[in-house]
C-alpha cells in the first residue's frame, strides 16, 4: 500500500528536541524539521494517513492531513487533558431562549419540541445574533467534521425549526441568498 507509513524506533535526529518531561505531546514543527513519528507513539502502535474524505475542508485553507493511529488491543491510550469549556456568549435578547443545561428552546415562554440538531441549529443561531454563517460554517459547527452530507441538509433543519417557532417568529431567522442563514430577533413595534 502506497500511503502507509513505517518508521523504526531510532534515535531522534539533531534536527528532533528530545520530548520535554511534564510537557504536553503536541508541539509545533519548523517547516523544514523532520519529526520521528515513532516518538510519539505508545509502544506496538502504528500509523497510517487518514483518508481525505474524513478531514475537514477550511474555504481558503490548505487541506488537512491526519492520521489514524493503531494501538494494540488491550492498551489503554495516555489521556489528554480535557480542554477547557468554550465560554457561550451571553443570551441575546429577542423572543426565543434557549436553555443550554435543560436543552429546552422557548419562544415568548412557549416550549418548542426539537430534536437534538435542531436545538442544536437554534441554540447556535440564537447565540451569535446578526451574523451570517455559511451552509458549510452550520454543517461544521452543528454536525461536526465527520458528518457527510451538504448545505441541503441545513436547509431542511432550518424550514422545520421556522415552522416550529411559528407564524410569527419564523422570520427571525432570515436567510441571505447565496451565502447562508442569520438570527435576527424581531425588534418590537
Amino acid at each position: 500500500m502506497a500511503n502507509t507509513r513505517s518508521f523504526s524506533a531510532t534515535a531522534p535526529t539533531a534536527l528532533t528536541p528530545p520530548p520535554v518531561p511534564g510537557r504536553g505531546r503536541l508541539r509545533a514543527v519548523a517547516p523544514d524539521e523532520v519529526a520521528q513519528i515513532s516518538d510519539f507513539l505508545p509502544p506496538g502502535a502504528t500509523w497510517l494517513p487518514a483518508p481525505q474524505h474524513t478531514l475537514p475542508t477550511l474555504p481558503g485553507q490548505p487541506p488537512m492531513v491526519g492520521y489514524l493511529v493503531l494501538v494494540p488491543a488491550g492498551q489503554e491510550p495516555v489521556a489528554a487533558a480535557p480542554a477547557p469549556p468554550e465560554p457561550r456568549p451571553a443570551p441575546a435578547a429577542g423572543p426565543v431562549r434557549i436553555d443550554a443545561g435543560q436543552r429546552a428552546a422557548e419562544v415568548d415562554g412557549r416550549l418548542l419540541d426539537l430534536t437534538y440538531l435542531e436545538f442544536e441549529l437554534l441554540a447556535h443561531l440564537v447565540a451569535h445574533p446578526h451574523r451570517v454563517h455559511t451552509r458549510d460554517q452550520l454543517v461544521t459547527t452543528v454536525w461536526g467534521y465527520g458528518h457527510v452530507g451538504d448545505g441541503r441538509t441545513v436547509d431542511v433543519h432550518v424550514a422545520r425549526l421556522r415552522r416550529k417557532l411559528g407564524a410569527e417568529h419564523r422570520r427571525t431567522i432570515q436567510t441571505v441568498r447565496r451565502v447562508g442563514y442569520k438570527y435576527a430577533p424581531l425588534t418590537p413595534r
